[in-house]
């Protein structure tokens, strides 16, 4: 939006001048006019430009300045046709325009702008090509308050306005933020929210400032922090961070200093006569002076560290040199304009983070805010946190204070902004309260504060709203910090990596060349090393910060990793997030160190029941002796934000700044270990509950007022059967006797391909020309700059891909049009793609081992190995095609359903299981040796040698996994883990089951005809099925674009990827829906069980929709996608139809199963 008004204002004065019929000055009245009407528009309340005021008394200024409140409406008393601006001076200033010749500077010493100030009090001087703001400083007297250069001369601005795309790209973001700062400069600076606002602003312009400088001090400065927090800015996204943190914590820090210097300002400075009131304002200490001066933060700000970095930007060296005095100048008379009384008034300072996250960090700097995620943690899950740590330190250690006993140390390892700590000490402070509050508590609570009642941070910016909010929490409770000579005191919020330094160094520190920076490095690891923590509490990280790469201790999370292969077969898993380092980290430092303790966290609820935590949730059974989880649910993915009844169902981290709140599902862990010695044998306590809807933070609050506070969990039983999983569970105990599904195979399923290049190599039908685009890719006489011009998302990194290092290991490798295949990328959408292991890692991970299995009258099974959406339907997909690795959720696991030997290596020699060595081509059953007993058991003979024999149990689990009886019985155990299969004991149940399988799997071959349903002879009740219409009877205009996908089923989200959206459905009184492609065309008559029918977690039809929106296809549906959706609807509509005979199938194959004997 910045660079369009920029460079629409730079177009237009480059047209006029280019015109040759101009004059020197008023002919570019227009542009001017524009230009601030268009920024003011995006203002509350708006500000309007008008050019030419009459005289009200200073003379006629060429411009001024309205707010929305000023221009009346037709009709109002106050009205007058022709002068509606009658007596009204312009809210927020004049303008005084000349030639882009004339230096900008003179004029604004001019007289006639001195009659303009005197009058207005606020006059913008421009000669369009530079800006200067006269007002008033804090003692009322004219002043240059801020200026702006878009050129250094008329010449120089004329060559500028030639390519206005150019100079707007790197110049509108600057003058945007400099002239809203102008069109608000006379606004009232009151309210938190405005105050956050504007300083916003000039920290914008102070990261633009030093974007792309590049000074020695910058480099010592990054050098320090990375030595300090062992972390590390990698790369250009690195290099973003380091300098956005930097400005972010400058000004955190102004921000900080004026908030204790305005708050002790009144109670320093009597009100006195006028040179008495000087005499005592010169001779004052930093606290009373009459107006604020950034240079005094260092004094104002209680850290070393801190007051270091500032005293490096004030000073004239090297950091001074980075050009931000002036910048923070402005910030200062900016600060100095606030209304103390009004904001004091409305300034929370127990949610003060909120007005400096979502609204500063979204005008500062939205590429940072998206990076950092979520600092501020509600207040009442952060107070439900620490209530419930207060309750169980009694209850279950005996501790009967609670968090007030002196020997309780506290540790929220990623403290933020102190949200935890602060919460502390309220419950410290009504503990001691409730005791009796003797003249001593004040000192115990700043004991508490400065030596048992830790936090650990990372970012400096938080670091310094830590400080802050716990400084103005101690002063609130009657316990504020000394201001002692020397040494003031400060609270234990330290900045540092909280992943590293807890065993004593074997060699001496380093120094480090910067102010500060050892001593708080030292005191840190003096918390870590030494002191005795019995709670940690917070809200970890989720994932790591996007180009910083934060050290750890040694294979912190490899306990978390082991026997995951070789114990349960989890080749993949998701292990490297920060949260888990976290858990780990708690882990370590109260059950094993510790001996005891207690350990709070909110998180990602993954660890609950995903299969890559198995380790980790086997280790917490042994570790900790009872554990409490509050799932919190908001998870995306997995429900898609909606309760079970289908009603919202928000992230509790969803604020009035950020609606979404955060996309996984989050859950509140609490872990007790009572002893440091506990018998493994012993049972671990293990309570769960969800909280679901719109109010879910009110009713973790009240839930803390039950009588009988575990009566509102359920227990679960963790077993090795069920992974583990804290999540209660009901599963059957004939259940867990049936095989899993990687019981009965020879071969270990493979992943489905994986593409992470934006989809650049999966296209639809119509687009099969881009992917001839990998033809130039592999031409190594085609420059790299040219593949990005013609496929850029070949030539991203992104992650652990490297493009160029990619392009340069491909380059020269032979194209092979055959690579384009049919590819299921959902099910019932299929694609096409360059499907080869020859181009990895340009489409990711295409496994050769699967892809080798693709050969004539070869089929794939397809599940998943746990469940990650709800509702997911059957799990089961069938194919005769190799399918994308989300093809369904929980990922896409292949089993061939037979098995070509070919060798692994190129070396030869090494074939799959079970193959002979000297025959490299044999095809055989992917039956395991207890699946091939089975088999025989029932008088089948040579699976390897008769296809049919060899798909039997593969179509029988189909067959199986489709039935609604067996999916709702074992909803539980099909949800956590592979699904078990029962086996029928006889040939017969077997066949027949194994037939219900194969109608199953033509329906879902898309890639053939379903007599009787697509092709053929179809049946009355299939015929009225998603018929194609006009409701009102008229005929489909094709030209008038009747075929537009476009009545909102998908929209493009986050980071591209594709979002179902509401569309428009009409339902019917006869169970049927009308599915509208837009206002005037419908599938009609599709029966809401086929509509809603789910396969893999994906809602079939609404989720091939969502795709080809015509806002994202680019174009409406052609003639045979619209055909191919009424042919979608009714294989869905004959699966429906099959429910009843496979519940008679299932319940059959029930009553009469085999027993398993696994070999």
């Amino acid at each position: 939006m910045s660079e369009n008004i920029i460079e629409r204002y730079l177009s237009d004065i480059g047209g006029i001048h280019n015109t040759g019929a101009h004059v020197a000055e008023t002919s570019f009245y227009p542009a001017l006019e524009r230009l601030l009407t268009d920024i003011g528009s995006t203002l509350t309340p708006k500000v309007r430009c008008v050019i030419n005021l009459k005289n009200s008394g200073g003379g006629i200024p060429d411009g001024g300045l309205f707010t929305a409140d000023q221009f009346r409406h037709h009709g109002s008393e106050q009205f007058v046709a022709g002068d509606f601006l009658k007596s009204q001076p312009p809210a927020r200033g004049v303008i005084e325009a000349k030639a882009p010749h004339e230096d900008v500077n003179a004029v604004a010493a001019t007289e006639q702008v001195r009659r303009y100030w005197e009058h207005y009090r606020v006059v913008l001087v421009t000669n369009f090509r530079a800006f200067v703001l006269i007002g008033s400083n804090p003692a009322g007297q004219p002043c240059m308050l801020e200026a702006f250069s878009l050129a250094d001369s008329a010449d120089e601005f004329w060559r500028l306005v030639g390519h206005p795309r150019k100079a707007a790209a790197e110049q509108s973001e600057r003058l945007l933020e400099y002239l809203k700062r102008v069109l608000l400069c006379n606004a009232p600076l009151a309210r938190p929210e405005d105050v956050a606002a504007i300083l916003a602003s000039y920290a914008h312009d102070a990261r633009l400032r030093i974007q792309n400088t590049e000074l020695p001090a910058l480099q010592s400065l990054r050098d320090a922090l990375e030595q300090a927090l062992g972390l590390h800015f990698e790369g250009e996204r690195g290099e973003h961070f380091f300098r956005s943190t930097l400005i972010q914590t400058l000004f955190y820090g102004v921000f900080s200093a004026w908030v204790l210097w305005a708050r002790n300002r009144p109670a320093k400075i009597a009100t006195l006569p006028g040179f008495q009131q000087a005499l005592h304002d010169s001779s004052a200490s930093y606290g009373a002076q009459a107006y604020f001066d950034w240079r005094t933060a260092q004094y104002l700000l209680r850290v070393p560290m801190l007051q270091g970095l500032f005293a490096q930007v004030a000073a004239p060296g090297p950091v001074g040199s980075l050009g931000l005095i002036e910048v923070l100048d402005w910030t200062a008379a900016a600060l100095n304009r606030v209304d103390h009384h009004e904001f004091f008034k409305s300034f929370d300072e127990g949610h003060a983070v909120q007005y400096f996250y979502e609204p500063f960090l979204h005008a500062f700097d939205p590429v940072l805010r998206k990076e950092l995620g979520v600092w501020y943690t509600p207040e009442e899950i952060v107070r439900y946190q620490v209530e419930r740590v207060d309750a169980v330190l009694r209850s279950e250690l005996g501790i009967a204070d609670g968090l007030a006993d002196p020997k309780v140390v506290v540790l929220d390892p990623c403290c933020g902004t102190g949200a935890y700590l602060r919460a502390v000490l309220r419950r410290i402070a009504t503990t001691l309260q409730d005791k009796g509050g003797d003249a001593l508590m004040a000192n115990d609570l700043k004991r508490a504060a400065m030596n048992r009642v830790f936090g650990f941070e990372i970012l400096p910016a938080p670091f310094v709203i830590a400080h802050l909010q716990l400084g103005l929490e101690l002063e609130t409770l009657g316990a504020p910090l000394g201001d002692h000579v020397g040494q003031p005191e400060r609270v234990g919020v330290y900045l540092t990596n909280a992943l590293t330094g807890w065993e004593p160094p074997k060699e001496k520190a380093k120094q480090i060349a910067f102010p500060g920076f050892d001593n708080e490095r030292d005191a840190a690891n003096k918390v870590k090393q030494e002191k005795p923590i019995l709670v940690i509490i917070g809200n970890p990280p989720y994932n790591a910060y996007a180009g910083v790469s934060p050290e750890e201790e040694n294979d912190l999370v490899q306990p978390y990793k082991d026997g995951l292969y070789t114990e349960w077969g989890i080749k993949k898993f998701n292990l490297d997030d920060l949260y888990i380092r976290f858990f780990r980290l708690a882990e370590k430092r109260v059950a094993e160190h510790g001996g005891r303790g207690v350990v709070s966290f909110i998180s990602n609820f993954s660890y609950l029941g995903d299969p890559s935590f198995v380790v980790a949730r086997r280790r917490f059974l042994d570790e900790f002796d009872a554990m409490w989880f509050d799932c919190l649910n908001g998870d995306s993915r997995e429900t898609g934000k909606l309760t079970p009844d289908g009603n919202p169902d928000p992230s509790v981290f969803s604020t009035e700044w950020n609606r979404e709140g955060i996309r996984v599902g989050t859950a509140i862990g609490l872990l007790v270990k009572r002893n440091r010695e506990r018998e493994q044998t012993t049972d671990t306590t293990i309570r769960f509950r969800h909280f679901w809807g719109t109010n879910k933070r009110g009713e973790l609050l009240a839930s803390l007022d039950a009588d009988d506070f575990d009566g509102q969990y359920d227990v679960a039983n963790p077993s090795k059967d069920n992974r583990w999983s804290f999540r209660p569970s009901d599963v059957a105990d004939a259940y867990l006797v049936w095989p899993k599904l990687t019981d009965l195979c020879a071969e270990p399923p493979s992943n489905g391909p994986i593409e992470r290049r934006a989809n650049s190599l999966i296209v639809f039908p119509d687009e099969k020309d881009r992917l001839a685009l990998v033809k130039d890719y592999l031409d190594s006489s085609v420059s790299n700059d040219d593949i990005t011009r013609i496929a850029s998302p070949f030539m991203t990194s992104s992650g652990e891909f490297n493009a160029e290092k990619a392009r340069a290991l491909l380059k020269g490798r032979p194209y092979n049009a055959d690579n384009i295949v049919k590819y299921p990328f959902k099910p019932f959408d299929v694609r096409l793609a360059y499907l080869s292991s020859d181009i990895a890692p340009l489409f990711s991970r295409p496994s050769p081992t699967l892809l080798q299995q693709r050969f004539p009258g070869n089929k794939f099974f397809i599940t998943r190995d746990t469940a990650d959406k709800n509702p997911e339907g059957p799990p089961f997909f069938f194919a005769p095609l190799v399918c994308d690795y989300d093809c369904i959720s929980g990922h896409a696991r292949h089993f061939p359903l037979r098995l070509r030997s070919v060798p692994k290596t190129s070396g030869g020699g090494k074939f799959l299981p079970g193959m002979a060595d000297e025959a490299s081509n044999k095809i055989t059953a992917n039956l395991s040796p207890s699946a091939r007993a089975y088999l025989s058991s029932l008088g089948y003979g040579d699976a390897d040698g008769d296809p049919a024999v060899a798909e039997l149990i593969w179509y029988h689990a189909l067959a199986i996994g489709y039935s609604p009886a067996y999916l709702r019985e074992h909803a539980d155990g099909v949800r956590q883990d592979w699904p078990r299969i029962p086996l029928p004991h006889t040939r017969e149940i077997l066949a027949a089951s194994a037939a219900l399988g194969r109608q199953i799997a033509a329906l879902l071959d898309t890639e053939a005809p379903a007599p009787g349903v697509t092709a053929g002879k179809i049946p009355e009740k299939l015929k009225t099925i998603a018929v194609f219409t006009r409701p009102d009877g008229k005929p489909v205009n094709l030209a008038a674009g009747d075929l537009d996908l476009s009545a909102g089923w998908g929209h493009a989200g986050k980071g591209g990827v594709t979002m179902p959206g509401k569309g428009k459905l009409h339902n019917n009184d006869d169970g049927t829906c009308d599915v509208f492609l837009n206002d005037v065309t419908c599938w009609q008559n599709i029966p809401t069980a086929v509509w809603e029918y789910c396969i893999g977690g994906y809602q079939v039809i609404k989720k091939w929709l969502s795709y080809r929106e015509k806002t994202l296809l680019g174009r409406g549906l052609t003639i045979d996608e619209v055909r191919y959706v009424t042919d979608m609807a009714r294989r869905i509509a004959a699966l429906v139809d099959l429910h009843v005979s496979l519940d008679d199938n299932y319940r059959q194959t029930c009553t009469h199963v085999s027993p398993w004997q696994k070999n």
